[in-house]
């Protein structure tokens, strides 16, 4: 399937690959393949593999070189050469990659899934209320999720607690439209725009951060 989306913006561009790809498929589409080849080894899963490979091959994709992704002690990954901030999400089957040369930026993806109710109790605030969407409240939950991780990568922070340091303000679900937010980890209590689409197996959410 390869690049499954692909959206340019005025100052920053985002895409979602579909991986249904196996291991030597992938390394045909990249340059100096034997090099990613010899790196697989740090992964012991196959799933993992195909995960690491597909992002290099949706970053080759859209710039059109080689550029090494590196990763700060946090977890949080930037460019080498420090061309593009970046962002990163996978769920399964797929992985999405944001580039701004200009502006931080933050991406999320999460596959459509009954389990976040579940789990709702660890996120989800008094104040924000979920809202039926296609006759479930699970579409909501998971925008609610995803905006959150989006937030937490724009502010590169430490120790932030989604249910008390971040607020999403209600919202009624389309298709795609725009999450109203707000961090309270911070004296500042910044506020985001996150932008979503909603798909048929799974939400995106993304927020260039223009501060």
């Amino acid at each position: 399937m390869g690049l499954f989306k692909d959206y340019r913006g005025d100052d920053f561009r985002f895409s979602v690959w579909k991986m249904e790809e196996n291991i030597d498929e992938l390394l045909t589409l990249l340059p100096d393949n034997e090099c990613y080849a010899q790196r697989l080894s740090q992964f012991s899963s196959l799933h993992r593999q195909l995960e690491w490979l597909s992002v290099r091959v949706l970053l080759y994709t859209m710039v059109g070189e080689h550029k090494e992704i590196v990763y700060e002690q946090s977890g949080k990954p930037f460019l080498k050469d420090g061309s593009y901030h970046i962002s990163i999400s996978h769920t399964r089957g797929y992985v999405t990659l944001i580039l701004s040369a200009l502006h931080p930026v933050g991406i999320d993806i999460e596959q459509y899934s009954e389990r976040v109710s579940k789990i709702s109790s660890r996120f989800v605030r008094s104040d924000e209320v979920p809202t039926l969407y296609k006759g479930v409240y699970t579409w909501s939950l998971l925008l609610l999720w995803s905006a959150k991780e989006v937030m937490f990568k724009c502010m590169s922070r430490v120790e932030v607690d989604f249910k008390k340091h971040l607020k999403v303000f209600p919202f009624q679900i389309a298709e795609e439209g725009v999450l109203e937010a707000q961090e309270y980890h911070t004296a500042d209590h910044r506020l985001f725009s996150i932008h979503y689409l909603v798909q048929t197996d799974f939400v995106l959410t993304w927020c260039v951060d223009k501060l």
